[in-house]
């Protein structure tokens, strides 16, 4: 899937040469332990991919720099009471982002969904056609709308596994369920989904 890369980074903290290639388990524990730099391989690694969830999330690129931001630095703050799901950093930073995100929506009325077909797949965020771009907001809006009607537990499978494109096995080891129930889960959103868009234009 194409998705925007504008994201640029916000620490300024550059990763070491000896972290590149070192696994997310181990820069986190090296992280949890004050370990700068371990933190900022972990930040150069998935940056890109937290700003890319967080841009379909609230089709802002703004909101999803600052979102990027608030997710990496409470990532620091709790990186020593945080378990990795299969040692990857990245399901618990986009549960973060998410959370982030429906917290901005509660307080601002902002939150925005990134989901342009449903329920058959994820298409490509629209920021590489600017001209595009009321369209295609006008579209995400009548999107939210549906996905906020979505039952929690829906919504949060359709954010990891739609929108975040994990795995179901990391996406049910991030919510503590079965990958069945997350499964079916996506697959009852799905339904959901499609019976409330059908009559939108």
């Amino acid at each position: 899937m194409t998705t925007s890369t504008r994201y640029e980074g916000a620490t300024g903290v550059q990763a070491p040469d000896d972290s590149a290639v070192a696994p997310d388990v181990h820069l986190w524990r090296r992280a949890a332990a004050g370990d700068r730099e371990a933190f900022g391989a972990l930040f150069e690694r998935h940056a890109e991919a937290v700003w890319n969830h967080a841009y379909r999330l609230t089709a802002s690129w703004s909101q999803a720099e600052d979102l990027t931001s608030s997710t990496f630095l409470l990532a620091w703050r709790k990186c020593a009471e945080v378990t990795l799901v299969r040692d990857s950093a990245l399901p618990w930073l986009y549960t973060v982002a998410g959370n982030l995100a429906r917290t901005e929506f509660r307080g601002a009325g902002r939150f925005r969904s990134a989901l342009r077909r449903i329920p058959d797949e994820l298409v490509a965020d629209h920021s590489d056609a600017v001209a595009e771009r009321v369209d295609g907001d006008r579209r995400m809006v009548t999107v939210l709308a549906a996905v906020r009607r979505l039952p929690k537990a829906e919504r949060q499978a359709v954010e990891l596994c739609l929108l975040g494109e994990l795995p179901t096995a990391d996406a049910a080891q991030a919510l503590g369920i079965a990958e069945a129930s997350v499964r079916s889960r996506v697959s009852r959103a799905r339904a959901r989904l499609r019976t409330m868009l059908e009559d939108q234009p």
